[in-house]
């Protein structure tokens, strides 16, 4: 039987009176650029929060109660919610079983990705790199990368234009067009890759659509690749 007192229950969780509820939602009319949140269906929100096992307090659990995710500057930029058609919750993205007394903290968060396949993380220790920060998987380098900020001001940023300087020289003329028309669960497939040295211009590279999870396993077999040959 689960212990009351050592895993927070559902009300507590969804408890309103605190900082995270809406708090991101009131940002976005004044995002520079194109900000949607997805619709979610509460029932399952509410599984998810309580899967993360936060409190809807922080803006990890009030996007996972309170919106499917965010789409940000085109939905270039994807960041994880409740869930929404085509773009998975924040507890199935990280696998998150049920709630039980046994359960451990992920040792690493997955909180988003973007078109390219980068991947955006909280570090929960595995990564060794700045644990509780959010981290990016360069699909550049194939590796992970520090941003030295938490989550909270993670979201804020990105929706306050950060994506725009952040992807500076990812991006290709005509970018918006092709976002608008991706389904949310597929990226772009860049031939030659950008970890190459024929594939660092994004304007000139081919473009495909692919599933995202066959962009993550294409990415994740080179990084591997690549620490063998080192």
């Amino acid at each position: 039987m689960i212990d009351p007192w050592s895993v927070p229950q559902r009300n507590l969780l969804m408890s309103s009176s605190q900082r995270g509820r809406g708090y991101a939602r009131a940002q976005l009319p004044h995002a520079p650029y194109p900000v949607q949140a997805l619709a979610v269906d509460r029932d399952q929100a509410e599984r998810v929060l309580e899967r993360l096992q936060v409190t809807a307090r922080s803006v990890l659990g009030a996007l996972a109660l309170e919106s499917g995710g965010l789409l940000i500057d085109h939905a270039w930029l994807r960041i994880l919610g409740g869930g929404s058609e085509g773009l998975p919750d924040l507890a199935a993205a990280n696998e998150l079983g049920e709630v039980s007394e046994f359960a451990s903290p992920p040792g690493l968060l997955i909180v988003g990705w973007d078109v390219l396949g980068g991947r955006f993380a909280i570090d929960g220790g595995v990564l060794g790199l700045d644990p509780g920060q959010v981290c990016y998987f360069v699909p550049d380098t194939l590796a992970w990368e520090s941003l030295g900020v938490g989550h909270s001001a993670f979201v804020s940023n990105m929706i306050g234009g950060a994506a725009t300087h952040f992807y500076e020289g990812a991006r290709w003329p005509g970018w918006e067009e092709d976002c608008a028309a991706l389904q949310l669960d597929h990226g772009f497939s860049l031939w030659p890759p950008p970890f190459s040295a024929e594939g660092k211009d994004a304007a000139t590279v081919s473009r495909r659509p692919v599933p995202m999870v066959e962009l993550f396993r294409f990415y994740d077999d080179a990084g591997q690749q690549l620490s063998r040959r080192r």
